[in-house]
């Protein structure tokens, strides 16, 4: 997943633009009231980003710059002017494909940390103010804890929270869209720091206006979210089994956390929990958007079609990927490989970018001469 910069700021009401000053240098981020020691930008030159990315794959950054502290925006804006093209920012790298000839460009490498209560909306929610450099695992758990409901189905997503909006991040009946107030970003094309309200910010199935832009820098992020100790509904069939509660149950939100965490491991998209399944950008395609006529010729075959909050009908990209012939755990091209827990692409000794490319293509051609659909790949490719 991408993200971008972080930069600390009074929330304002409603949509709005400007350049506020960034904070004071030393100025402290906290998460719960506790302050968290920030570090000085870093530049180097020539860095691997293969190791930054959860796939392995891609050549260096010509400059890599890390931000730890917001007071920094000015001078890593400065610098990024001097370098060829806009600057691309890099997260966790969890949603990501690096060229194998690296990038020209500045590579931002978020670092910056902080969360804090920045109120209440007048509906009773909490509004939580999150620097965009923040883990959204962390993020996730600091809510449950805080029996804070909103976020619970996202836990086991790896990434840093800057990432949500570009994504519109979701799982299991939630996303980003459903508890996003407002984001503060640098625009670079006007030169100025701006606050857009969720509105401004295009959110759709898993697309946005940052989706594969340049133009914007996200540096914080305001979630409005409900005080409880019970979660959302539980709307998917797996998770309700795990629980062993009907659909539609609200439990602990400790609880339904770990049953999504099961859900997940069982398929092998929580980091670390499959071995020699781990070099992989979770899903790699959407789950395609398909016509009425498809869709009842879809699911007369008894494929998956749902419909999306933003009105779409959708059908698994995993069943048409079984359904192209591509089975578990098979090679695509050398490198390449299906997982071997879900109808996904995984990374394999000596994968390149080239390669991963071209097995993205493999499945795309494949599944749409067997079932007449599109896939789109979902990965940003730096």
């Amino acid at each position: 997943m991408q993200c971008t910069c972080a930069g600390a700021k009074p929330l304002r009401d409603g949509p709005s633009a400007g350049t506020p000053p960034p904070p004071a240098r030393g100025t402290p981020l906290t998460r719960n009231g506790i302050q968290e020691k920030q570090d000085p930008m870093r530049v180097t030159h020539a860095v691997p980003l293969a190791p930054m990315t959860t796939l392995g794959i891609g050549g260096p950054a010509a400059a890599l710059m890390e931000l730890h502290d917001a007071a920094d925006l000015p001078e890593f804006v400065a610098l990024a002017d001097t370098l060829p093209g806009a600057p691309v920012c890099l997260g966790e790298g969890s949603n990501v494909l690096v060229s194998d000839a690296g990038c020209e460009s500045a590579v931002l490498r978020m670092c910056t940390k902080g969360v804090r209560m920045a109120g209440s909306t007048a509906d009773g929610r909490v509004l939580v103010e999150v620097q965009a450099g923040h883990l959204l695992s962390d993020l996730v758990d600091m809510t449950i804890a805080e029996d804070l409901t909103g976020m619970e189905m996202l836990v086991g997503i790896p990434g840093t929270t800057g990432a949500t909006p570009v994504q519109n991040v979701g799982a299991y009946g939630q996303e980003t869209a459903d508890s996003l107030v407002e984001v503060t970003a640098w625009d670079w094309q006007s030169g100025r720091m701006v606050t857009l309200d969720t509105s401004a910010c295009g959110l759709g199935h898993r697309t946005s206006v940052f989706k594969r832009s340049r133009r914007w820098t996200l540096l914080s992020l305001v979630f409005a979210l409900r005080r409880s100790e019970l979660s959302a509904p539980v709307g998917y069939r797996p998770v309700a089994a795990a629980l062993d509660v009907p659909v539609g149950s609200r439990v602990p939100l400790e609880e339904v956390a770990q049953a999504v965490l099961a859900v997940r491991r069982r398929k092998g998209m929580v980091l670390g929990c499959s071995g020699t399944d781990d070099r992989s950008v979770g899903s790699v395609f959407l789950s395609p958007e398909i016509s009425p006529a498809q869709a009842e010729s879809l699911r007369a075959q008894g494929a998956p079609v749902n419909h999306f909050p933003d009105g779409s009908v959708r059908v698994s990209a995993s069943w048409l990927i079984r359904q192209a012939g591509f089975t578990l755990n098979s090679p695509v091209v050398p490198g390449v490989r299906l997982s071997s827990l879900h109808y996904t692409l995984v990374a394999d000794e000596g994968a390149s970018a080239a390669a991963f490319t071209e097995a993205i293509d493999l499945v795309f051609q494949q599944v749409l001469h067997r079932t007449g659909v599109r896939l789109t790949s979902e990965i940003d490719l730096i």
